[in-house]
Formats: structure tokens, C-alpha cells, sequence
């Protein structure tokens, strides 16, 4: 650390979008909490991030939309007003977030390396983290390393509460054991799985694990009708609280499992958070960059296979972010495949 902080400095975060993003963002949260235990932290955050986030120790938010007109630009700027920060901490990169910075003031702004600082964020701050070629939480992670000098870990405390945690028992009391959760849907169709083999993994564990299946998703309808259709392979067993949780009570859910079977999308961040092992589905991107945190081993992870396929290129030689963008991507993972990692996760857990 080149600029000495003050004995307890105001840090402004910035992340807005996706949960699974904020998952991994509360991560380098806790190790920037362990690192600095008398900084005051300010976030600046969405509504449904909040949602989630509501209740993290030693954190203010600042819970406001996306700014979608000039309007909005201008609401943030009075908002600001005069307050002042020692650091702000850049963790999001795309023109409209990057517009906001200038109205956080502060002598320090750490973003992103220039491989991955997006839409001119470098503009905006006057230091950056160093590129590496590893998981987005290592991303995040580095703007605490960049901002203390020294090595971090990550650090997850979800604030949940009794009654998220109560509810998610109550209503998952009557399953079988062990309790497998099914997030079958992404938020991008082309990282999903085939319905129809899920529908046999459903089959199948049920016949040579005696399980329970909880089932969950969002609030699209599509995504109701997918969850809906595997809930009749076995009715008896399963319990569909697609579009019926919260973010927390998700969380609470995921915590109760003893595995999460899911393709790339927050649920598989929410798990490893609750400490939840995940068989995680992945040939789009790689396991190593958004997989589970430091917790790949039960993953399908096809990605090199489906870039030889689709890209025609050798996956050693890509950017750090290349996505495979093929329909046929995700029909590369076999439901044996899927069913061997299973078996290892409860085994393991058992």
C-alpha cells in the first residue's frame, strides 16, 4: 500500500447487479471487514441485491436503482451531496456505473485491471488491481489485497435471520433425506441443461438415494413451467418452491441441503456461501472462473470440450472470458456424468 489510510477510513463499495455477483462481492466484504475491523464501509447497492444483503454486519448500504436517464444521473449526484470518502472500491465496470464514480469523492479509487475494466472504467480511478487469470472472487478479493497490501481470504456471513432459517425448515420438514436441491434454470437460456435430463436425474436419485428434492427458481414464467414439469417426475418426493423464496430464503434452503445440483447461476454462489457442496454444470464458461469458490470438485465441468467443439479453438490459448455461445454447449454433459458426481457429494457429506 503506496498511500497510508486513516486509522479507520470511509470505503464507498460500488456493485449493483446480479446476486450471484453480490455473493462473491460479500466475500471480499468479510475479508476486507478482517483486514480493516474499523473501517466504516458504504455499499452502494440494488434493491434486490439489499434484499439479500440487508443485516451484513458492519455494512451501511446505499440501496438505489441502476440510472437508466440523465434524471436519474442527477439524483445520484444530489444524493452524494459533499460526502466524502477516503477509498472507493470500483467493483463494477460497464458506462452506466462508471458515470457514477465521479460523484463519489475520494483521494484513492481502486478499479479494475485494464483487461477487464470495461467501457473506459480506468478513466474514472486512479489505481487497479492486477490481472490474473483466476475466479471472479479472486477478482474481488484483489481489490482488498490492492487496498491493504496484504494476501486475503475469502468470507462469507449471510445475514440470515431465525425466520428465514425457520422457514426454509418448516416448510422442508416432511422430505426424505438426504435432501437434494434442483436450481435448473439460469438466467441465460444457453447455460441451461436439457429438461429431460434432469428429469432422469430426478429419476434416478430418488431410486438409488431415497431422497427428497426441493426445486427451486425465479419468478419467470418459463422458468415456473421448467420447475413445474420436473416437480411430476416424482411427485411424492419433491417439494417446487420455484418463485416462492426470497433471496435470504434461498439461502436458508440451499443451507438445509446436502448438495445443489445447478447450472451457472447464483444459486450455485448462495451454496457455496451457506457452505452447501454443488454439482455445478458447466461447458459455457468454466468451472474455474464461475464455479463454485474454491469448490469444483463435484462439478461437470465440459467447457474445454465444447470450445475445441464450437470454437475451434484450443482452450489453453482464449481470453480469460471467452464463452462458448452454442446452443450445443450444455448437451455435452451426460446425465452418468452428473449422476457419479452426485454419488461422491452425498457420500462425501455422509
Amino acid at each position: 500500500m503506496t498511500t497510508p489510510l486513516p486509522s479507520s477510513p470511509h470505503i464507498a463499495i460500488v456493485r449493483f447487479s446480479a446476486l450471484g455477483d453480490v455473493v462473491m462481492v460479500a466475500a471480499a466484504i468479510g475479508a476486507l471487514r478482517h483486514e480493516l475491523p474499523d473501517a466504516k464501509i458504504t455499499w452502494f447497492t440494488s434493491p434486490l441485491a439489499y434484499s439479500l444483503l440487508e443485516g451484513l454486519e458492519g455494512v451501511e448500504f446505499l440501496v438505489t436503482d441502476k440510472p437508466h436517464s440523465l434524471s436519474d444521473y442527477r439524483a445520484f449526484y444530489r444524493l452524494l451531496g459533499e460526502r466524502r470518502f477516503d477509498v472507493v472500491l470500483a467493483m463494477q465496470a460497464n458506462l452506466r456505473i462508471n458515470l457514477l464514480y465521479p460523484a463519489l469523492r475520494a483521494p484513492l479509487k481502486i478499479g479494475f485491471d485494464r483487461t477487464r475494466a470495461r467501457e473506459l472504467q480506468w478513466l474514472f480511478c486512479n489505481r487497479s488491481i492486477t490481472f490474473r487469470n483466476d475466479h471472479l472472487v479472486d477478482s474481488f478479493l484483489a481489490f482488498v489485497r490492492e487496498l491493504t497490501g496484504t494476501p486475503t481470504q475469502a468470507e462469507w456471513t449471510l445475514p440470515l435471520t431465525h425466520d428465514e432459517q425457520a422457514w426454509a425448515k418448516e416448510r422442508l420438514v416432511t422430505l426424505p433425506q438426504p435432501l437434494i436441491a434442483l436450481h435448473p434454470v439460469s438466467s441465460k437460456a444457453e447455460r441451461n441443461w436439457l429438461t429431460p435430463r434432469y428429469a432422469k436425474v430426478i429419476e434416478l436419485a430418488v431410486k438409488f438415494f431415497d431422497c427428497g428434492i426441493v426445486i427451486t427458481g425465479g419468478h419467470a414464467d418459463d422458468e415456473r413451467a421448467i420447475c413445474e414439469r420436473l416437480a411430476q417426475v416424482a411427485p411424492a418426493r419433491t417439494l417446487n418452491l420455484c418463485g416462492r423464496t426470497t433471496p435470504k430464503q434461498l439461502a436458508a434452503v440451499l443451507a438445509e441441503a446436502d448438495v445443489l445440483i445447478a447450472p451457472d447461476t447464483a444459486a450455485v454462489h448462495l451454496a457455496r456461501a451457506v457452505d452447501t457442496p454443488v454439482v455445478g454444470l458447466y461447458a459455457v464458461a468454466p468451472a474455474r472462473l464461475t464455479g463454485p469458490y474454491q469448490r469444483t470438485t463435484y462439478c461437470v465441468d465440459r467447457y474445454d470440450e465444447a470450445a475445441r467443439e464450437f470454437l475451434g479453438r484450443d482452450p489453453a490459448q482464449l481470453p480469460w472470458n471467452t464463452r462458448v455461445h452454442h446452443a450445443g454447449a450444455m448437451a455435452l454433459i451426460e446425465v452418468d456424468e452428473v449422476m457419479q458426481q452426485l454419488a461422491r457429494a452425498l457420500g462425501d457429506r455422509t
